[in-house]
């Protein structure tokens, strides 16, 4: 059980830069989120299926193909309604709704879906965290959105929590028939897959890449390939409900970044809830370091 935290909790870590190289990107090679999003899916997929094949045989039933090409369209789906309630509504509201939403959308599917038993340690813990990530993501830092933007910004915002929140959820179910580094490889190939054809729209997304092929290969290597093999690896030995609490290390990680990096400041509310947030995960692993199956 403590393995599969860790493991969650380093791909959450590495989940929280990208809003950083993110900024980079679009400052000096005037990215469009759009571009950004489908690099990381083709360059992860390019990387994920030769490492797959490497490990060993795939083991993909070619019945199961469904579950890949829903986990892909709830990744490619993620990505275009998180970027788009973006430009609505800004990075920190939109943060605040998908990041906040997603942990309890994941407990009650999983519950519904998979048949997880929430503990009393568990349901305190996913209280604990939302409530620090809230408060953490929600400070003064955020902008209001205009009138006529806010309830599609919103709508958006939650469709992209909704989105990941069934992407764990089938995963988690995948796993009992597939190995965790294939069933991601499948994953993102359909991702890839998705998310191309938007950039038919999209001006010189060409040129997009070459000016930012640096950055773009770190996030798609990285923070979408390598954070995608570890979470789908420790997914398999927790409970979704678990995984999705620990991947709010991610707002934390964001945070402290725009802190060293950025010079942003955190008032009050946003250090009570980063310490809100780190008491759910010590609450969370606090009861799993015993190796309790019970979720």
């Amino acid at each position: 059980m403590l393995r599969g935290l860790v493991l969650i909790g380093l791909a959450a870590v590495s989940w929280g830069t990208t809003g950083s190289v993110t900024a980079v990107l679009v400052a000096r090679a005037d990215a469009h989120p759009l571009v950004v999003g489908a690099a990381r899916m083709v360059v992860a997929a390019g990387l994920l299926l030769p490492a797959a094949r490497l490990a060993g045989p795939l083991g993909l039933a070619p019945r199961d193909a469904w579950r890949w090409l829903v986990m892909g369209a709830c990744m490619a789906g993620f990505q275009a309604a998180y970027f788009t309630a973006v430009t609505r509504v800004g990075i920190a509201l939109t943060a605040l709704l998908a990041i906040c939403s997603a942990p309890l959308m994941i407990a009650a599917l999983a519950a519904a879906v998979l048949g997880e038993r929430l503990s009393r340690r568990t349901l305190a813990a996913l209280a604990l965290g939302v409530a620090g990530t809230a408060l953490l993501v929600g400070g003064p830092r955020t902008t209001a959105a205009t009138a006529p933007d806010l309830p599609a910004g919103a709508l958006l915002a939650l469709a992209a929590g909704l989105a990941y929140a069934l992407y764990v959820v089938v995963a988690k179910a995948g796993l009992a028939r597939a190995a965790p580094l294939p069933l991601t490889a499948a994953t993102f190939l359909a991702a890839a897959l998705f998310t191309l054809p938007a950039l038919a729209w999209i001006p010189a997304p060409l040129a997009q890449v070459a000016r930012g092929w640096p950055w773009l290969l770190y996030l798609g290597a990285v923070a979408t390939a390598g954070a995608y093999a570890l979470y789908t690896a420790g997914l398999a030995r927790v409970p979704a409900s678990a995984a999705g609490i620990v991947t709010l290390l991610e707002p934390l990680t964001a945070t402290l970044l725009g802190l060293a990096v950025f010079g942003e400041r955190l008032g009050a509310g946003g250090w009570l809830g980063a310490t809100l947030l780190l008491s759910a995960i010590a609450l969370l692993v606090s009861g799993r370091s015993g190796g309790s199956p019970r979720g």
